[in-house]
């Protein structure tokens, strides 16, 4: 990292755990290394579903389906020069950077629990854990609610005590639209202000002229 004081902040995309109800923090994971590509895929979401439905040939019922995925890295490969900075790194390697993400996708055990005295004193229907509300951050442009769709773990290198202390995390998102959510709800609040700033910005690019497309106008 250069110490130069002119060079640019850098700063991380990460993940926020949020209650939805109250917007209390409850996490707030940063990426050690920001991905070197992030890909995102955008499904349309029309209405009708036959190519000669000619009345619903135009129609949007809704913001596209957007997913994302990025790999992360972990490594404290360095940390552990310097144990006295981090015990933790030295005791249990990256295990503790691994379960902060993976419990996001884990009902708390609390709640298990909670649900399980309720099942064997005979209640008939169990109504499923209702997780945190998970956002991706990616620069101040892009704090988009999301649903972890995808989790695989690649752990590269251990210590001597088989503690994993490199690994890559692959992780998919299924972008949280005010159709999943409703536009009460702190998550559909959130996508509307990402959905407009994309027309904020689309709104800047001027448009070419017609000569750029080799004709001189629509027919």
């Amino acid at each position: 990292m250069t110490t130069f004081p002119g060079s640019p902040r850098l700063f991380k995309g990460g993940i926020v755990v949020i209650n939805a109800e109250n917007s209390v923090v409850q996490r707030i994971i940063a990426l050690q290394y920001n991905p070197d590509t992030l890909s995102r895929t955008l499904q349309v979401q029309g209405i009708g579903n036959e190519s000669g439905d000619r009345l619903e040939a135009l129609r949007l019922k809704g913001p596209p389906v957007e997913t994302i995925k990025l790999e992360a890295e972990i490594d404290i490969t360095d940390q552990l020069e310097f144990p006295d900075r981090n015990p933790n790194a030295t005791q249990l390697g990256i295990y503790p950077q691994l379960a902060a993400l993976e419990t996001i996708v884990y009902p708390s055990s609390s709640q298990v629990q909670a649900n399980n005295s309720l099942a064997q004193s005979g209640r008939l229907e169990v109504a499923p854990v209702e997780a945190p509300l998970t956002l991706f951050i990616w620069s101040k442009n892009r704090t988009l609610p999301v649903r972890l769709t995808e989790f695989s773990v690649t752990e590269e290198a251990f210590d001597p005590s088989l503690n994993p202390i490199r690994a890559k995390v692959s992780l998919g998102m299924r972008v949280l639209s005010v159709n999943d959510l409703g536009f009460a709800h702190k998550g559909g609040s959130l996508f509307m202000i990402y959905h407009q700033q994309k027309e904020r910005l689309a709104a800047m690019v001027q448009n070419s002229a017609f000569s750029t497309l080799g004709i001189g106008g629509i027919p």
